[in-house]
């Protein structure tokens, strides 16, 4: 395996009314290809806030982070907002807990939405294709509020997968679904990013899912 993504001695404080609170510190690790991490911790430890500085949502006050993609290596940090962005929008998929669907776009624009924004419109074929492959045939010119939890989160993985990304994330995936539907969910997810050659880096308080990573990363309170 060879790696795609490492993360060098990340710290994170938020600054509110309350005063200052050191949310990450000195954290480093290595993701490599075809290898599931799960972040595993009580709500508050950092687990969301650390997903979010590897998307590049958040700027870490401190330390390295360098994804290794098809194009080449990239900086998600050091780099601008703008940097950022592009890197996440051309080489990462974002699995939310509660779908992140845009309630006026059928099922088949979430998921083509993705190749619009990166200009991948090469893979339009293979997105239906997944599509398909995740048991979402019938449902491509439903609205998001005409699913069930199981639909929408199939959903949003093929959408998050449409444009072949080289790191997954996925932010508590079964969080909001019955026993059945997150061992499919973990199923298919973890299938497909594997077909890909890909990676997945995922936040969860399913043990379910912790059992099936390869390594797990515990955050205390």
């Amino acid at each position: 395996m060879s790696t795609i993504l490492v993360a060098e001695d990340l710290s994170k404080t938020y600054v509110d009314g309350s005063g200052r609170r050191e949310v990450l510190s000195g954290v480093s690790f290595t993701l490599e290809r075809g290898q599931v991490i799960a972040l595993c911790g009580p709500s508050g430890s950092g687990k969301t806030t650390l997903l979010n500085l590897v998307a590049g949502l958040l700027e870490p006050d401190g330390g390295r982070i360098r994804l290794d993609t098809r194009e080449g290596e990239k900086w998600i940090a050091p780099a601008s907002q703008r940097e950022r962005l592009l890197v996440r929008r051309r080489h990462m998929g974002y699995v939310f807990q509660f779908f992140n669907l845009v309630p006026t776009l059928t099922v088949l624009e979430n998921v083509l939405l993705p190749l619009e924004l990166s200009g991948r419109g090469e893979l339009v074929e293979r997105a239906l294709a997944r599509l398909d492959v995740l048991g979402m045939d019938g449902q491509k010119q439903q609205f998001p509020d005409r699913l069930s939890g199981g639909e929408r989160q199939r959903t949003a993985i093929a959408r998050a997968l449409a444009h072949e990304p080289s790191l997954v994330l996925a932010d508590e995936p079964t969080g909001n679904l019955d026993r059945d539907n997150a061992r499919r969910v973990i199923d298919l997810l973890w299938h497909e990013v594997r077909a890909l050659n890909s990676a997945l880096l995922v936040a969860t308080h399913d043990p379910a899912v912790a059992e099936r990573a390869d390594r797990v990363i515990r955050f205390d309170q």
